[in-house]
This record gives C-alpha cells, sequence and structure tokens, in this order.
C-alpha cells in the first residue's frame, strides 16, 4: 500500500521535480540528486517515494526520472497543479480511505487506516502527522475540506 510520508510537502515535490527537469534533463543518478541538491538521502527519500506513487518519477536502478505527467505538473499553472495533484492522490492513503469514508474525524481515520494495517501514523505523533498530511496535500489540492477543528469533508465526486 502506497502511503504519503508525513514529512513530504508539495514544495518539496515542486523542488524535486523543477531540479530534476532543469539541472539533470530529466534523468539522474539519485546519489547525484542528493548531492546536487546537498540534501541527505534521508530527507529526500519521503518526497521521492511520494513523486513515484503521484506518477510523476519512476525510480529503478539507481535513477530516477521525471514522467509525461511529471512535466505536466511542473509546468501547469497553480489551478491545473491542484487538479492534478487532486487526481493523483486517490490511490494513495490516506486519501483512498479518506475518500471511502467521504467525512471522517482524524481520529477515525487513523482508526480506518489501522484496520487496514497502515501503520504510518500508529505512532504518539499520528493524528498530527495526519493533519499536517491530510492538509498539505488534501486541503491544497481541494481534495478534502477542514468542516471545523475535528471534522474533514472530501470533496471528490466518486462516480
Amino acid at each position: 500500500m502506497n502511503v504519503i510520508d508525513p514529512s513530504a510537502r508539495v514544495a518539496d515535490l515542486m523542488g524535486l521535480l523543477f531540479v530534476l527537469n532543469n539541472s539533470y534533463e530529466g534523468k539522474t543518478d539519485l546519489y547525484e540528486l542528493e548531492k546536487g541538491m546537498e540534501v541527505d538521502l534521508d530527507d529526500l527519500m519521503p518526497i521521492v517515494y511520494t513523486a513515484n506513487y503521484l506518477g510523476y518519477i519512476t525510480v529503478g536502478g539507481g535513477d530516477i526520472i521525471i514522467t509525461d505527467k511529471g512535466i505536466e505538473f511542473l509546468k501547469s499553472n497553480l489551478r491545473k497543479r491542484k487538479e492534478l495533484l487532486r487526481e493523483s492522490l486517490n490511490k494513495i492513503e490516506p486519501f483512498a480511505t479518506a475518500i471511502q469514508m467521504t467525512e471522517f474525524t482524524l481520529e477515525e481515520l487513523k482508526a480506518k487506516l489501522e484496520e487496514k494495517g497502515i501503520t504510518t501514523y500508529s505512532n504518539p505523533q499520528g493524528i498530527y502527522d495526519l493533519q499536517v498530511t491530510i492538509t498539505e496535500w488534501g486541503v491544497y489540492s481541494g481534495l478534502v475540506v477542514r468542516v471545523d477543528n475535528d471534522h474533514y469533508k472530501v470533496l471528490y465526486d466518486k462516480s
């Protein structure tokens, strides 16, 4: 099951795609990218995994390659980026489960994820991490709206 790492951010995605496309002509060795971005591999990998799950890059044989979908995302205006991101999130957790629930609290979503065997948010700071992920990716993209302090609603038409 593909799960967005709680430390991955949309700004990191933009930076990764921009550097990969403009400094490396769309393809490079992962360790070259690490050196070029002057970031520790442990800090780079959460966004690499997330970008891969979204379909914006592929990773294999030590290489990282931007996809056509990643180039489209990078070159789009803000409105189109949000639309592309919203479409890409529907098969990645915690959003796949949130979409099934349609309305939820963070506690309810965390419990449902744990029922599915997803333990990414099953630590002492799990609710906070889930809130950051839902806000950073879901609210930003327009997939999720915060109804009040505790409740969220999916703005996704399942049909």
